[in-house]
């Protein structure tokens, strides 16, 4: 690169992203703390969202704990979960992993359950993009959380991998006992999700 055109790993790498070019590149000087994510090589960056998803995101993985701590699970905050190729990842708001893991990137292999809090600017993401590559990896629980403090409603709903798709299992508003069975035990109000 000459002085008139210096490097720029956003531009210059674009299409070109693996594990390995994100450890070396990876955050980018300058921008505020973001969410990289990446797919076929595509960098695909987010701020982080609303305050009101990340004390949700705390509030949930409270009362995913015990549960699936009883059955043999590890509730993680957001990861570096690879999709089964190295220029693959997402990273989810919280991650339900079989075993405990230490490293930069944790395989899918790993991964239980998928907790995604969606967000106006995440709708698509949320709904679509994430739940279709986690059905490739096999992933066998898919959760969504939708937190709106202004009319003071929480809905989580939770999917079940059945025959190559995901099936609504269960789903509870504000007010209403948010029960799990499975893949762990858990019994919430999702208005406790919501910072009062």
């Amino acid at each position: 690169m000459d002085s008139d055109h210096p490097f720029d790993p956003l531009v210059d790498l674009d299409g070109m992203w693996t594990v390995e070019v994100a450890e070396r590149y990876l955050p980018i000087p300058g921008l505020p703390l973001v969410k990289y994510e990446c797919w076929d090589g595509k960098l695909f960056i987010s701020p982080y969202e609303a305050a009101r998803n990340s004390y949700g995101a705390i509030e949930l993985a409270s009362a995913f704990r015990a549960g699936a701590r009883e059955a043999g699970y590890y509730v993680y905050g957001t990861v570096n979960l690879t999709m089964g190729a190295l220029d693959r990842w997402i990273q989810p708001d919280l991650t339900v992993l079989d075993s405990p893991q230490h490293g930069t990137w944790v395989a899918a292999e790993h991964c239980v359950m998928v907790v995604e809090f969606v967000s106006p600017s995440s709708v698509r993401r949320d709904h679509v993009n994430k739940p279709a590559a986690c059905l490739q990896q096999g992933i066998a629980w898919f959760m969504t959380v939708e937190l709106d403090a202004a009319r003071d409603l929480a809905v989580v709903e939770l999917r079940r991998l059945v025959d190559g798709r995901y099936e609504l299992v269960t789903r509870a508003v504000s007010g209403q006992r948010m029960q799990m069975v499975e893949p762990f035990a858990a019994d919430f109000d999702p208005a406790d999700l919501l910072a009062r």
